[in-house]
């Protein structure tokens, strides 16, 4: 999987984690997804990486963020550090996985230039994030 898509299953999954799960084991054809509380998506498979993911409801971004961070024994400020939001999902936050990332989404700056780097890469995270089924407030996208 991507990092972006890594990054989208801990802040979407997580949105998901309270609603009761639909899929089951049978050998009759998968059930289709009951609707979900406000704020949780109703797919029964991983979110593909790619075009958008459809979700009932959009998913508090800042919301699922915050309530990690509250439970964090760190201080992270996952608003505007690239940095701190990988590390508050438990995700690879060094210089390479950066990279990749950038690569990813399709930076075109010098990647040896790591706060403009990193400055960009949160940006287009909470943007890709929005375009993709999750609620960013715009200071975020801005």
């Amino acid at each position: 999987m991507s990092i972006f898509g890594d990054i989208m299953s801990a802040i979407f999954g997580r949105s998901a984690s309270a609603a009761p799960s639909t899929s089951a084991p049978s050998a009759s054809p998968a059930p289709q997804a009951s609707p979900a509380p406000s704020g949780t998506m109703t797919r029964t498979e991983p979110a593909p990486v790619g075009p958008k993911v459809e979700w009932s409801e959009p998913v508090d971004v800042a919301a699922v963020l915050d309530a990690l961070a509250k439970k964090n024994k760190q201080k992270l400020n996952w608003r505007t550090s690239i940095v701190d939001l990988m590390k508050l999902l438990d995700l690879d936050s060094s210089q390479t996985a950066r990279k990749k990332l950038a690569e990813e989404l399709h930076y075109s700056g010098d990647m040896k230039d790591s706060a403009k780097m990193n400055a960009w890469l949160h940006k287009q995270v909470m943007i890709k994030l929005a375009a993709n089924g999750g609620k960013v407030p715009n200071d975020l996208k801005d």
